[in-house]
């Protein structure tokens, strides 16, 4: 007897929800506008297929969105979506052979069981349909990212989905990716040493791409920073200055323009990347001799050379993490891991700890005690967002 599928559904099917798979971005639009600008049926490859041999061609190769990601998975029937745009309502059902379409996502969850949730609205509406999806008996939920606007919205998410037992992975972004699990093995098993600081870029929006929180298990007890840059024309206020966090434990993370998507820092070596999807490094201390740079007896004298070695463990390939975000969710519901990598919690705290940085930095650099007493600040995003 074949094994009971999953049953899933998508809630926005925009950019991320559905089109990117099958067309181009294209318009503007107000986030409450019921219709969007969506190519038209010239323009769409709505019956387009993906082939192994496109794998590593991050436009071509994989899924990127939430719907044909889960559509593309064995245990999954892709069985409802939910949009306000009936156009697109039209080519969903189109492209996956689906009926049950909504135009009220609420009434959606509701009717249909759904045992799989991916929410890729705007961020206004997120964190209430999360709860609702939870409510209504999701088993997993994945969101776009940004997670939420306040703290109140993120803590609400968080725990409701921890209550219900739902694990929750917020962003189809590279923190899903299965090499940051290795570069954690590495520097876990003492690779670099004892970790000294973390080095992370400062204006590639730290709560949208933190990868940096998956591995921070320290709370985060205050942050400081200067710098910080006016509100963009295009709608965002996230953090583009310099700063620095630090935890309970006495871990220190710096962050600062320019610099490279993480870099860990150990008393023995160090795992840097440059950005999001570029490979990990390991560099490691190497001891040689002073006087004829071959090893000798340890009463020599020696200099300390730090030398890239080979990355031994999974490396990061370009491409969406839309599908590694869902296999953490599966792997989360198989028993196989604890808690995503993306995870709703993880996201939380790096969108505490960018709030906190600017209101740092809107007071001349003072130091700012976490965790932040009042939950209804919030964060502003691009137009888009």
């Amino acid at each position: 007897m074949a094994e009971k599928k999953f049953r899933a559904g998508v809630i926005g099917l925009g950019w991320m929800g559905m089109l990117y798979d099958v067309g181009s971005r294209m318009g503007t639009w107000h986030i409450d506008d019921v219709n969007r600008p969506t190519p038209d049926d010239s323009e769409l490859d709505i019956h387009r297929k993906f082939h192994a041999y496109q794998r590593h061609d991050s436009r071509l190769g994989i899924p990127v969105s939430y719907s044909m990601a889960l559509h593309d998975r064995p245990e999954v029937e892709l069985v409802a979506a939910a949009d306000r745009d009936v156009n697109r309502l039209r080519i969903c059902g189109e492209r996956f052979g689906i009926s049950k379409l909504y135009s009220d996502a609420k009434e959606m969850l509701k009717k249909e069981s759904l045992d799989i949730l991916a929410i890729s609205t705007n961020v206004k509406g997120r964190a209430e349909l999360t709860v609702l999806a939870v409510k209504y008996g999701a088993k997993g939920i994945m969101t776009e990212k940004p997670m939420a606007y306040s703290l109140e919205e993120t803590d609400q998410m968080v725990e409701v989905c921890k209550n219900a037992g739902v694990p929750l992975v917020c962003g189809s972004t590279s923190a899903s990716h299965p090499s940051m699990a290795s570069a954690k093995q590495l520097i876990e098993e003492g690779a670099i040493g004892e970790v000294v600081s973390y080095d992370i870029v400062s204006d590639t929006n730290l709560s949208q791409h933190q990868n940096w929180s998956y591995f921070i298990d320290s709370p985060a007890a205050w942050v400081i920073a200067i710098g910080d840059e006016e509100k963009r024309e295009s709608g965002s206020a996230e953090f583009r200055g310099e700063g620095m966090l630090v935890t309970e434990s006495g871990q220190v993370v710096h962050f600062r323009k320019g610099g490279p998507m993480m870099r860990v820092t150990g008393t023995e070596g160090e795992i840097y990347k440059r950005s999001a999807y570029s490979t990990w490094h390991l560099a490691k201390d190497i001891k040689r001799s002073s006087l004829s740079g071959v090893n000798l007896p340890e009463n020599q004298s020696y200099k300390v050379d730090r030398v890239e070695v080979p990355w031994p463990l999974i490396q990061m390939d370009s491409g969406s993490c839309t599908t590694y975000g869902f296999a953490d969710v599966f792997d989360c519901l198989a028993g196989k891991l604890d808690e995503p990598k993306n995870s709703g919690r993880r996201v939380a705290k790096a969108l505490e700890v960018e709030l906190a940085l600017k209101m740092s930095s809107a007071q001349g650099g003072v130091p700012i005690k976490l965790p932040l007493k009042d939950r209804s600040i919030s964060m502003e995003y691009d137009w888009h967002r």
